[in-house]
């Protein structure tokens, strides 16, 4: 695929994935349509070697996998982890806010965001929602709906710099529970329209904590949302919402060399691995002399931990693992030797070197925009490369003529971390952690460099396509 057509599709993928759920819904479809069967945790599954199929858990981690034709029970899997979650606001249990005149939405972080980014922004809210459906005879079914307002409805002004004269020789420090507090409205022009009534300024501030959804909420977000979803307010039970940013992404700078976007932190992985995917298995062919398993796992809290359910610290990937190896034999035996045989690649962004930043990197550990995929080392396991997952991530590089970089944090500086660890240390697999080189990580609008859209997607389909033969030849442990 040529990088314009990538680029262009990625920006697809990311404009329609302003939510986890919804950067799960919009896999789902490419899965779909590529040829990929659904299959429920909920359900014992027959599968079939030279098949494709996936599963998602509470619609914000999906799984994805190809069996190859050659595959046995006890070979390898050559997995792609990333994340669909990103730091964002999202909407509290009670979000209903009146003061000063203003209707406002309550809102906790979520994550390590730059929260200043997300004052002056024209921003809308999107996620899911559960939804009572009255039936024929008088039954009732529940169930979730994606929802997302087009319309920038919110926004979260700053302080005059007239009221606020050192913010620029003291820095910009808002107190995220009294301040990052989005505006919806006017009371008082929710009135002359006649919009469903809210509450007056009496409340003094204060959040209502009775449990109907009118009270909870402001009536006219609800309307808003209702409307969106072609129902009435009162069907919707609960919902899961975050504020979001209408600027679109897209393809900038002089040159047309950046993406300006949010999510990419990390949408960008989470593109590039399941088209990679995607693309290494779009015909039968490509299956023919696969003796493993390819798979991509996008999994959900990532940014907080990923200590969930549907996180990676959860059993999600043993059980996919697990799943598919006894559909094939009833030995429990042959996952353990599958999960020696296998190889995750964690895929999260990476810090590209910042021109006005310098000496935040180590000087012989810059990434540089254009140049490829990271590798992260780091001695303490905040990473989980080593010599020997670094030295195949970097010999399919060398034979497809792919760039590669390394990082390295300096010694004087908190590491961060990734899905990598957590899933090595669980799972007992091998491990090298690798991501894009990007700027502006985890603010509300970032930037990374088309060419390493490219390389990552390229990298990526090279990793499912020669795993197997190269991993034959690399003697460790006997």
């Amino acid at each position: 695929m040529d990088k314009s057509s990538l680029v262009s599709d990625f920006l697809s993928f990311l404009n329609a994935s302003p939510t986890a759920f919804h950067a799960v819904d919009e896999s789902k479809k490419r899965l779909v349509k590529a040829g990929y069967e659904q299959v429920s945790e909920r359900d014992d599954w027959e599968l079939e070697a030279g098949k494709k199929y996936f599963f998602t858990r509470n619609y914000s981690t999906i799984v994805a996998f190809a069996i190859g034709h050659k595959y046995v029970a006890g070979n390898g899997f050559h997995i792609i982890g990333a994340h669909t979650d990103s730091p964002c606001l999202k909407l509290k249990p009670v979000s209903k806010i009146t003061k000063g005149g203003f209707l406002e939405v309550g809102v906790q972080t979520y994550g390590g965001g730059l929260w200043y980014t997300w004052f002056d922004r024209d921003l809308t809210v999107a996620g899911r929602v559960v939804l009572k459906e009255e039936k024929a005879a008088g039954s009732v079914s529940y169930s979730h709906r994606l929802v997302r307002i087009e319309d920038p409805i919110m926004r979260i002004p700053t302080l005059a710099i007239h009221l606020d004269r050192n913010v620029n020789s003291e820095g910009f420090k808002p107190n995220t529970q009294t301040q990052l507090v989005p505006l919806l409205a006017t009371a008082i022009k929710a009135e002359l329209n006649k919009m469903p009534a809210e509450d007056s300024e009496l409340d003094g501030g204060k959040m209502c904590t009775q449990t109907s959804s009118k009270s909870k909420h402001h009536p006219l977000l609800m309307e808003i949302i209702a409307n969106a979803l072609g129902c009435k307010p009162e069907e919707i039970c609960d919902f899961e919402l975050q504020a979001c940013d209408t600027q679109p992404s897209i393809l900038a700078g002089a040159a047309k060399e950046f993406i300006f976007s949010g999510r990419l932190d990390n949408l960008c992985m989470s593109f590039c691995s399941l088209k990679a995917l995607i693309d290494a298995t779009s015909s039968e062919s490509d299956l023919e002399e696969e003796s493993g398993i390819r798979m991509v796992a996008l999994f959900d809290h990532e940014e907080v931990g990923s200590n969930s359910a549907q996180g990676a610290g959860s059993p999600v990937m043993i059980d996919a693992m697990s799943h598919i190896t006894s559909c094939f034999s009833s030995d429990t035996k042959v996952l353990k030797k599958a999960i020696q045989k296998s190889l995750l690649v964690s895929a999260d962004m990476a810090h590209a070197l910042h021109p006005n930043f310098m000496d935040k990197h180590d000087e012989n550990h810059q990434p540089k925009m254009h140049g490829g995929l990271v590798i992260k080392h780091n001695a303490n396991q905040r990473y989980a490369t080593n010599a020997l997952t670094s030295f195949v991530f970097r010999e399919i590089a060398e034979k497809h003529n792919l760039p590669v970089q390394d990082f390295v944090v300096r010694n004087d500086m908190a590491c961060g971390s990734t899905i990598g660890p957590i899933l090595a240390s669980s799972v007992g697999i091998r491990t090298v952690d690798v991501g894009a080189p990007q700027l502006s990580m985890h603010s509300i609008r970032e930037m990374c460099a088309a060419d390493d859209v490219k390389h990552s997607y390229d990298h990526f389909k090279a990793f499912f396509q020669e795993f197997t033969h190269l991993d034959a030849k690399l003697t460790v442990d006997v």
